[in-house]
């Protein structure tokens, strides 16, 4: 807006030094900016659709007895934070270094940030774009969070999703008791990702489901060998093998009178 009275005599709006609008004729050929009033006392632009290139001095000029006199706005354009680019997905083994990518816009520039969404709480892990995570551990896998900010409109937030693989973690592999001619279960757990694979020996014998009134049962992430109906030769040491694409690990199980 441009406040005038009636000693002037002309008037025009220019950006920069380009003629927006002298007096009624238009001489900018953008159709989004148009006259809103001429009148006695004001003399009024508007530029729909406003985008970041809009911005800039804008200066209204007129001419009174002879004397022209100019007043100058700066037009300040917005725009809500956008992340334009973030790393995809991620499986990787465990000890890699991970670097994850978070790319935003707005104006003002936005804070990026990234916090990882882990079962003990939400920490911040970087006030960057980039977050480095060198020799990465099981427990840093889960959803990170990459959220921009600028206080123009609410955060734009988008996840990543980091798969770490490790090797098979035998976790629990008792020794346990029963009485001949009773029911015995031998019991290996083991933690992985990929999820483990199981397989149970005897000396250097491998045990198949079925044979000998044995039962092999694996279910996500424990086995259990099952002995209907135990004999004397049944007791002995035993080994639970845990696989996965990364490697093996073993424990020794005793099943004891």
């Amino acid at each position: 807006r441009c406040t005038v009275d009636d000693r002037v005599t002309r008037v025009a709006w220019l950006n920069r030094s380009t003629i927006l609008y002298a007096g009624n004729d238009k001489w900018s050929i953008d159709n989004r900016v148009v006259i809103l009033s001429n009148t006695k006392t004001q003399y009024s632009i508007k530029i729909h659709n406003v985008d970041v290139y809009d911005e800039g001095p804008y200066t209204c000029s007129v001419q009174t007895d002879n004397h022209p006199k100019t007043s100058r706005v700066h037009l300040i354009v917005q725009v809500p934070p956008q992340i334009v680019n973030i790393s995809s997905d991620i499986t990787v083994n465990e000890g890699s270094s991970v670097t994850l990518m978070c790319l935003a816009f707005g104006r003002p520039e936005p804070t990026v940030t990234w916090r990882h969404l882990s079962g003990k709480g939400q920490g911040f892990v970087s006030e960057d774009e980039y977050l480095e995570i060198t020799g990465i551990t099981r427990e840093q896998s889960g959803e990170y969070e990459c959220s921009a900010v600028n206080d123009v409109a609410v955060p734009d937030v988008r996840k990543v999703k980091v798969t770490v693989n490790y090797l098979p973690y035998i976790s629990n592999a008792k020794n346990t008791g029963a009485s001949v001619g009773q029911k015995g279960i031998l019991q290996c757990e083991a933690s992985a990702v990929p999820v483990a694979e199981f397989q149970w020996f005897k000396e250097d014998t491998r045990l198949a489901n079925g044979l000998e009134g044995v039962r092999i049962e694996s279910k996500g992430r424990l086995s259990t060998l099952t002995f209907f109906n135990v004999s004397e030769k049944d007791y002995g040491n035993y080994t639970c093998v845990a696989t996965n694409k990364l490697g093996n690990t073993n424990a020794s199980i005793i099943l004891y009178g």
